[in-house]
């Protein structure tokens, strides 16, 4: 059995529960750095729709990337962390997704392994990429996002994104679903704004390490608007 990924979303809608989350973006590596099978993760919190920066405090991602597709679903099915999640949140949302590609650097290294198995008849495409912006370029790269990101309103080929992050500002990620590799496509070549925006960061040198990863969905729990409708 290969390696999968998982990314989990939390809603969270009181002020407690929003304080405890932003707490366990600190408490929850301890628990989670002693799960069996567990190869990595990343606890991350997002920024308001329109890959703001600043801060959605009622949203919250957990990335996890596991041995085996078995791994993730013992620890979905019986973890005490994940049942402590359950009972503060509103929402919560876990897609399961298999490495087609992946290049670049996240801490230090490439954590994502290409998978060996795959749907010939699931088209459907999930992107991850992640920068950390040098502290000089913040200003530049912040500025430029609005007309870079302009493409996604209203594009037919895009079903869901959000942004994502360690750190607000300085260490950010998109996550993506596109209904298949045209549409995607579409957007990341065709698009003059996407396009400038590569040209740009080829130019300034915006950031000190960069990834770009894409995975194929296959698995889904939970409820979350606009993944709702997804048939796994």
């Amino acid at each position: 059995m290969s390696q999968i990924t998982t990314i989990t979303f939390f809603r969270y809608t009181t002020f407690f529960n929003k304080v405890w989350a932003f707490g366990m973006m600190q408490f929850a590596h301890s628990p989670l750095k002693k799960v069996n099978g567990l190869q990595d993760y990343k606890l991350m919190g997002s920024g308001k729709d329109g890959f703001d920066p600043f801060a959605d405090w009622s949203v919250y991602a957990l990335l996890q990337i596991w041995e085996n597709e078995e791994a993730a679903n013992n620890f979905f099915a019986t973890s005490n962390l994940m049942k402590r999640y359950l009972e503060r949140t509103e929402q919560r949302y876990t897609l399961f997704l298999k490495n087609t590609k992946s290049r670049g650097f996240w801490s230090g290294k490439n954590p994502f392994v290409e998978s060996d198995t795959f749907s010939q008849n699931n088209p459907f495409i999930a992107v991850i990429t992640r920068a950390t912006i040098k502290i000089g370029s913040l200003n530049k790269f912040w500025k430029y996002v609005p007309t870079s990101q302009r493409p996604l309103a209203g594009n037919n080929g895009l079903i869901y994104t959000k942004g994502i992050g360690e750190v607000p500002f300085l260490q950010m990620a998109t996550f993506s679903i596109w209904k298949d590799e045209e549409s995607l496509k579409q957007f990341a070549y065709k698009s003059k704004e996407h396009a400038r925006a590569i040209v740009k960061t080829k130019e300034l040198d915006w950031y000190s390490e960069e990834l770009f990863s894409r995975f194929q969905p296959f698995k889904s729990i939970g409820k979350w608007k606009g993944i709702d409708n997804l048939p796994f």
